[in-house]
């Protein structure tokens, strides 16, 4: 029996994303910047999408070692704020834009 590709990978947990995309790879790659580094999305997809295609969390919690990863997925919970361009936004509810600048956790500041 072969191993698992998962199983291949890292066994970091903290170093996979959360979420695998599987198919609407034809969409159009958009690029945007993450707490200050290069990232990638796909034309349509929510900020909270995006982050969590390349990492397993949205934000460091403010009080601790904990992370976020959003709760409702809607809008509701207020789990998912971040900053976008400076303006607090919700991740689960806010499409990426090519250029857009995206701070989370410790990285948000909005005046």
């Amino acid at each position: 029996m072969k191993p698992s590709p998962l199983a291949q990978h890292s066994t970091d947990e903290a170093a996979q994303p959360r979420m695998v995309r599987l198919i609407e790879a034809e969409r159009a790659r958009l690029t945007f910047s993450l707490d200050g580094a290069p990232a990638t999305a796909r034309e349509g997809d929510t900020i909270l999408t995006a982050v969590l295609t390349a990492r397993r969390y949205l934000a460091e919690s403010a009080g601790g070692e904990d992370t976020r990863a959003g709760f409702c997925l809607m809008g509701a919970c207020q789990e998912c704020w971040v900053a976008v361009d400076g303006t607090r936004a919700r991740a689960c509810s806010t499409l990426v834009t090519a250029g857009m600048s995206v701070a989370t956790g410790g990285h948000f500041t909005v005046g």
